[in-house]
């Protein structure tokens, strides 16, 4: 590893710990003596996700947590549960080993997670999702829930 002060090629391993998502390493220069922190993780390649107009792009955690976040807007969960429902939707998309996976499958595997965490939640995504057309659809969803 290369020292982030000095450049120097050679730097040693001070302490190790292990943490949620990383390795966390605290490294020393072999030259300048300063000491920095880096983190190791696994890099993991999930699928492009296709949209329905056919346009792939890169998935984006972020995007998908915060259209997770304005379903649960108001609603009595925690930060914690909805990183631990994301993890779930991740470690799906990787067990399904898919290199593209369609907007569809990935609104299904949200409104999954939704509905173990918050009814209102998962109802009202479900209707954006859906695009309900009237009152006859709400009741259904609610029925089956």
């Amino acid at each position: 590893m290369r020292c982030v002060f000095c450049s120097h090629g050679e730097t040693q391993v001070v302490e190790t710990r292990e943490t949620e998502d990383a390795v966390r390493r605290r490294r020393r220069c072999q030259k300048c003596d300063r000491r920095f922190t880096t983190y190791e993780r696994a890099e993991i390649l999930l699928p492009a996700v296709v949209k329905k107009d056919g346009a792939r792009v890169e998935f984006d955690r972020a995007k998908l947590r915060a259209s997770m976040q304005l379903a649960l807007r108001k609603r009595p969960v925690s930060t914690e549960q909805v990183e631990a429902a994301l993890v779930r939707i991740q470690e799906q998309l990787l067990q399904d080993g898919q290199r593209e996976v369609g907007t569809a499958r990935l609104g299904e595997l949200v409104m999954r997670e939704l509905q173990k965490l918050d009814k209102v939640a998962y109802v009202r995504f479900a209707s954006v999702y859906r695009s309900f057309e009237d009152v006859d659809q709400f009741r259904q969803i609610i029925k089956d829930i």
